[in-house]
């Protein structure tokens, strides 16, 4: 197993960071090999919001869920899928372009997420801890106001960073499920009760497999956070379906 591959196997969420400052440079990288990474026809439909105004990190806690160590977090990257600067770079040239839709701001997603695993990568490359944060899709009308966000940018992915602490490091990594139930071959395969319990069933531990389930939907599906990221998508979804 070469380096590359150890470390996308060991690389686990940081959550409790070192006060350690990252280095300039290192953060640099950081941001480059992020505008790197893959994207749709050379079009790096995505712009990287560098969050270094503590306020307004303290503003990102409340607005993502109440999440402390958000505004403890040595950087914190959002990646916005961005159909604006093309579709106004368009209008400017008289190009006579159609308004974004759906199938743009997918693509334009795919980039931004795309960018923000690289991002990931080159830090932990670097000893440098991260964590997603999903929560940047809810509460759509004060992320807009508090980033400054116009029509058609949408707060694809937030990223933390900084250096994990010993007990960050040496936390066990949660287990993924078995790859035969993720990796169908040549199309989709619908899984019957007893594949997906067995899918599951090392998650569920001691508390059963049906109670862990139970627990499961009710604390993160069908939680208020839940149904707020949902409305909030719609609420940006009409941006694109007007």
């Amino acid at each position: 197993m070469n380096e590359i591959i150890r470390q996308l196997f060991n690389r686990k969420s940081v959550r409790v960071f070192e006060e350690r400052a990252i280095d300039p440079a290192d953060k640099a990288l950081i941001l480059q090999a992020a505008c790197m990474a893959p994207t749709a026809g050379n079009r790096q439909l995505y712009t990287i919001i560098d969050v270094t105004d503590q306020a307004i990190k303290e503003q990102l806690v409340d607005t993502c869920d109440h999440q402390p160590f958000i505004a403890k977090a040595q950087m914190v990257l959002i990646f916005c899928a961005d159909c604006r600067k093309w579709y106004e770079g368009f209008k400017a040239t008289d190009a006579e372009p159609r308004k974004p839709g759906v199938g743009d701001l997918m693509i334009a997603v795919s980039d931004a997420n795309i960018a923000a695993q690289n991002a990931v990568t080159a830090a932990e490359s670097l000893s440098i801890g991260s964590c997603y944060i999903g929560d940047i899709m809810e509460n759509a009308e004060q992320q807009q106001a508090i980033l400054h966000l116009p029509e058609y940018v949408f707060p694809a992915a937030m990223l933390v960073f900084g250096y994990p602490t010993r007990q960050q490091q040496e936390r066990k990594k949660p287990a993924r499920v078995n790859m035969a139930h993720i990796v169908h071959e040549n199309g989709y395969r619908c899984m019957d009760e007893e594949e997906m319990e067995n899918m599951w069933r090392a998650h569920a531990g001691e508390k059963g497999y049906k109670a862990w389930m139970q627990a499961f939907c009710s604390r993160k599906y069908n939680a208020d956070f839940s149904r707020e990221r949902n409305r909030s998508v719609a609420a940006y979804l009409e941006q694109f379906t007007r």
